[in-house]
């Protein structure tokens, strides 16, 4: 349908550059996903989608400055627009490290629109060539005048206008008056005309010393200019932006809870978080990544003298930190200056006068001139809006009818939303108009970069359709206010009605984000919710659930029984299908449950907690061991969830499973970055840094978590185990010592913990680090390597999981504690439970285990080792992760080490080193090429 029709709701996006595109692209997918008609009219003059000033660059040297695997149109795909380059350029053999060429983005980011509009049933798009002009309301929408006289009709309006121009306020008068001042060096054929003039006799000078002064002489010094020509770049300070690593780190977020809300304080947190973070790390990136994502928030907090104050003292100084240049650029700048090409200087321009033969003589600050055929304004876009400078936001924030429809933010810095959509003068923003990027950094600081916008727009999307064409929410139960008007209901964080009061729902909306963060305190959110509505039958039912799942100090039984009592009074059919649903779960045998669960998500996608019960995780066991039937269901929710944090988090550690490392690492950042206490990304993005072998700096980031963002961890004991694994790996075993000791030793940890991570820590440091000495007899760990016994971890634990596990996972990880343990005849008795357990992997992998263990114990290696081989196909079928299934293949590692099969275990460590780098299993390679085995050793130690 086109523009015009009623019947189809109209959204007109001003602005087709990479804000506008992105914008329109996320339109399509959302409507497409809840299957509303909708046509998208793209207004700008530009001849293409997707270029705008950073895209439209046509220079092949113009790099991104974020790698290529940050630049992912789609949040839910981070390796999209790697897998694009791969398919266009193969034989690049693109990365995710990369920093490719800008056009490239621009051009991906067109064909990913264009395949968002030709698929079946997505909205109707069409690009208008024309500036808009105006904005103006009617009586059922909007109104946009463009200059070439047409008005377009619009349900909504999104502004997507982009980086503002340049200006040059600092050029003296004689100088914006020469025709050899260029003004916009992105205004279409400006460097042209300077590249063209530069090949002759004259010199160039910048102003500024940013990133647009890094493409500005990348241009200008290209195969075709003369060599003995120079460009003198000067600014109020002369220094360069920063350059990126090679190899870049993962962000070190600092937690910001109690930074307070003044920027003297800002910068007393701050310098000491750089001072930690690089302590750790060895570099300051990632400290200041880490601060990058909580921007927004310590920006929202400062008043407007502190906001001034950091504009006018301390911004220049973040940019050339926080907007770094990519390790090519650098590189080409250095080699520019090392042959005195490039030269870069602190001074401002005093003035100018006119040479006989063309170019300027310009006078500086530091007392020097120059002679110079140009002078470029490389200052970068302006970051204020000014009366006389845009027709079109002159018009939003002119009054009518006493009402303009927009008003500035901070210091003219854009213009004022709650959340997105405009403010206008009155402080209304019932308006259907939205906007995103830069002209939004007046509210939010960090705001232009794509990782910014692409979720930005994400939001604008949802909110757009939310208005035009709301979705049907069911009553809360069929009842009417004075039978007219559906009841007001709150909702929970995802959106679902609650049935019960305002004060309840919030305290179990708290309650349930905790649990979503994988925090401690979530249950007593949710006792409290029981407490201000006796009668909230969701809230028991989640306390049932938390008890029988997570070990929760909850009465199970009476939660539910609470549950179906209030259900029967007062709930929705969601909250009813959740209640039937955990009775099932915590009554039924595991699998019985399973399908009520599943038809439950099938029909309320969006239900938080019935969806942790089902898929495994840290902190619920799920509904299958099965690997693939989990991938499968978290992947099947992605319409419901979108680019939420809780859903990417999910996703990042399915990436993992599926050994998807870098789309696991970049999804587990994207999530961190709108939610740093996400416990599952942290999760996913530990196991990436395990698995691919990035021992140091996954320890480091890790315990900067934890003592940060991570300090309100439910899971921390699980979070020591990882960093102790990374220790053993780098053969610290005094590291790994003190992490027990610290972390991970009774009382610390007890239950089910302390088996699945406390005692399967113990057993894998006994078969990791005993008897591989090299041909001096020197050990190849620092520090004892001895573990500490096992038996108060055990009592810990509790007999019952030890002695009668339930679930395969739990009794793999029984059988390993007990072999650390040294009692033999309990594990005997724990095979036998094993064996006539009602659950099959129970009595085949499991049982098999602990057959091999017992056999290791009496020095029977070949036994133990052949059952080993033969259990580790079916180990997935177990549960757990990768990491945690390890543990069996280091003991089949151990024992062909103690029965003399160094050929087979030669291959082993081969196999292992080449899915990641470990030194460890370097060391123990090196050890076996080196020594012949010592015999037959005793890997299970005496009982007590």
């Amino acid at each position: 349908m086109n523009q015009g029709d009623r019947r189809t709701p109209c959204v007109v996006v001003i602005g087709a550059g990479a804000s506008g595109s992105l914008t329109a692209l996320h339109l399509a997918r959302t409507a497409r996903r809840r299957g509303t008609a909708l046509d998208v009219v793209l207004v700008d003059p530009a001849p293409h989608r997707a270029r705008g000033t950073a895209f439209g660059t046509t220079d092949p040297r113009h790099l991104l400055n974020v790698p290529a695997g940050g630049m992912s149109a789609l949040p839910d795909e981070p390796g999209h627009f790697v897998a694009w380059r791969a398919r266009q350029i193969p034989e690049l053999m693109p990365e995710p490290g990369d920093f490719a060429p800008r056009e490239e983005f621009g051009t991906y980011l067109d064909a990913t629109v264009a395949d968002a509009y030709a698929a079946e049933g997505a909205p109707a798009l069409r690009h208008v060539r024309a500036r808009a002009t105006g904005i103006r309301r009617k009586a059922d929408g909007m109104l946009v005048s463009t200059d070439d006289g047409r008005t377009l009709e619009a349900g909504a309006v999104v502004l997507a206008t982009g980086e503002l121009s340049p200006r040059a306020r600092w050029a003296p008068q004689d100088l914006r008056d020469s025709p050899f001042f260029v003004a916009d060096p992105w205004a279409p054929g400006a460097i042209d005309v300077v590249r063209r003039d530069f090949a002759g006799p004259a010199d160039a000078l910048l102003v500024g010393t940013g990133l647009t002064m890094v493409d500005v002489v990348v241009s200008l010094t290209g195969v075709d200019t003369r060599p003995d020509r120079r460009i003198h770049a000067v600014s109020r300070n002369g220094e360069l932006p920063r350059e990126h690593l090679a190899e870049p780190q993962l962000a070190a977020i600092p937690e910001v809870g109690d930074w307070g809300t003044s920027l003297a304080e800002y910068r007393e947190r701050a310098t000491a978080h750089l001072v930690r973070v690089r302590a750790a790390t060895g570099d300051w990136r990632p400290a200041v990544d880490g601060l990058r994502t909580v921007v927004q928030t310590l920006w929202g907090r400062l008043n407007d003298a502190d906001r001034l104050e950091f504009v006018q003292e301390y911004a220049g100084s973040w940019g050339r930190v926080r907007h770094r240049m990519s390790p090519v650029s650098a590189a080409t700048l250095a080699a520019l200056r090392d042959v005195a090409r490039l030269t870069v200087s602190a001074a401002e321009v005093l003035a100018v006068e006119p040479l006989a033969l063309g170019g300027l003589r310009v006078t500086l600050s530091d007392g020097t001139t120059r002679e110079v055929g140009w002078v470029v304004n490389c200052t970068g876009p302006a970051i204020t809006l000014e009366a006389g400078t845009d027709p079109l936001y002159d018009e939003l924030l002119a009054p009518r009818a006493g009402v303009a429809l927009a008003q500035p933010a901070t210091f003219g810095m854009g213009v004022r939303t709650r959340d997105g959509r405009l403010v206008d003068s009155s402080g209304s923003s019932e308006a259907p108009v939205w906007t995103l990027g830069a002209v939004r950094r007046g509210e939010l600081w960090e705001s232009t970069a794509i990782p910014e916008i692409r979720a930005q727009a994400a939001q604008v999307a949802i909110a757009v359709l939310d208005e035009l064409a709301p979705l049907p929410r069911r009553l809360a139960d069929g009842r009417l206010v004075g039978g007219h008007h559906p009841v007001a209901r709150p909702r929970d964080p995802l959106g679902l009605p609650l049935s019960t009061t305002a004060e309840a729902a919030a305290a179990y909306n708290s309650g349930l984000e905790r649990v979503m963060r994988l925090q401690s305190g979530g249950e007593s959110l949710l006792l409290e919710a029981t407490e201000l509505d006796p009668g909230f039958a969701a809230a028991h039912a989640a306390l049932a659930m938390l008890g029988h799942e997570g070990g929760a100090d909850v009465d199970v039984a009476a939660r539910l029984r609470a549950a179906r009592k209030a259900a029967r009074v007062r709930a929705d059919d969601r909250e009813r299908s959740l209640v039937e649903v955990v009775g099932r779960r915590v009554e039924d045998a595991r699998n019985l449950g399973a399908t009520a669960l599943m038809n439950h998500i099938a029909q309320y996608p969006r239900d938080v907690l019935a969806v942790s019960a089902a898929v495994p995780t840290i902190a619920f066991s799920g509904v299958t061991d099965i690997q693939q039937e989990a991938w499968e269901l978290v992947e099947g929710l992605a319409p419901a969830y979108g680019d939420h944090w809780w859903y990417i988090s999910l996703l990042a550690f399915t990436r993992q499973d599926q050994s998807r490392f870098d789309d696991a690492g970049l999804l587990a950042e994207s999530a961190l970055s709108c939610e740093p206490t996400s416990g599952h990304a942290v999760h996913a993005q530990t196991h990436v840094m395990y698995e691919t072998g990035r021992h140091d700096a996954g320890r480091a980031w890790l315990d900067h978590w934890v003592l940060e963002s991570g300090r309100g961890a439910s899971h921390r004991a699980h979070f020591s185990w990882h960093a102790a694994l990374h220790e053993l790996a780098m053969g610290d075993t005094e590291a790994v010592r003190q992490r027990y000791y610290s972390q991970l030793a009774p009382p610390a940890v007890t239950g089910v913990r302390a088996l699945i991570d406390s005692a399967s820590l113990l057993w894998r440091w006994r078969v990791t680090t005993s008897g591989w000495d090299d041909a001096a007899g020197v050990s190849a760990f620092q520090g004892e390597s001895a573990p500490p016994p096992a038996t108060g971890v055990l009592e810990a634990a509790g007999a019952q999981l030890v002695d009668r596990p339930e679930t395969p996972f739990v009794a793999l990880h029984a059988a390993l504690g007990i072999a650390a343990s040294g009692d033999v005849g309990r594990l005997a008795r724990l095979h036998a439970h094993c064996l006539t357990s009602a659950e099959p992997t129970m009595q085949t992998a499991v049982a098999t285990v602990c057959e091999a263990l017992l056999a290791a114990g009496e020095g029977q290696w070949e036994r133990a080792a052949r059952l080993l081989a033969d259990v580790l196909p079916t180990l997935p079928r177990v549960g757990g992760s990768a990491a945690q299934r390890e543990i069996v293949e280091e003991t089949l590692l151990f024992c062909l080490v103690s029965d003399g099969q160094a050929e087979r275990a030669l291959r082993l460590l081969d196999d292992r080193l080449d899915r990641r780098t470990s030194p460890l299993d370097r060391r123990r390679r090196d050890s076996l090429t080196t020594t012949s085995s010592s015999g037959p050793r005793k890997v299970i130690p005496s009982g007590r």
